[in-house]
């Protein structure tokens, strides 16, 4: 599983010219699935957004986990993170299908929900228009493979 983790002022997923998702001040999570990822997989993964310390403190250093920062999160469903490049034509054979992908793209949503964040999301297999406002910037990639 590959998330990537960008610290936002703002976020916000449409579809259709519906606000699906929006959130504050918090993390916006591009999250891929890999056709080898499993329940264990997604719990780490979640449990490593959730204690990122990347706020600052007030010295300015990152230091402050997203639970005292009083962040949200907006997950966005991104297979194409898992893109093959070996030829100008990305392949997706990594992926993992729909059947697979969203119980563990959702699994990931509720472990953080669980921990008492305001969690907000895009639509599996949407054409969505993602907007945020980068805050520093930081972006973070977390990944554990099978």
């Amino acid at each position: 599983m590959r998330a990537v983790v960008t610290r936002v002022k703002e976020a916000s997923v449409t579809i259709d010219g519906q606000t699906k998702g929006s959130i504050g001040a918090g993390f916006l999570v591009l999250l891929g699935v890999h056709k080898d990822d499993t329940e264990e997989i997604a719990r780490w993964v979640a449990d490593r957004i959730c204690g990122l310390r990347v706020f600052e403190d007030n010295e300015g250093r990152m230091n402050v986990n997203p639970t005292d920062a009083g962040a949200e999160i907006l997950i966005v469903s991104q297979f194409t993170l898992y893109a093959d490049i070996s030829s100008r034509r990305p392949g997706f054979s990594d992926a993992a299908r729909p059947d697979k992908a969203i119980p563990l793209y959702e699994l990931v949503i509720k472990e953080c929900a669980s921990r008492g964040f305001k969690v907000e999301t895009g639509e599996f297999g949407a054409d969505m228009q993602v907007a945020s406002i980068n805050d520093g910037p930081v972006t973070i990639i977390v990944e554990k493979n099978a």
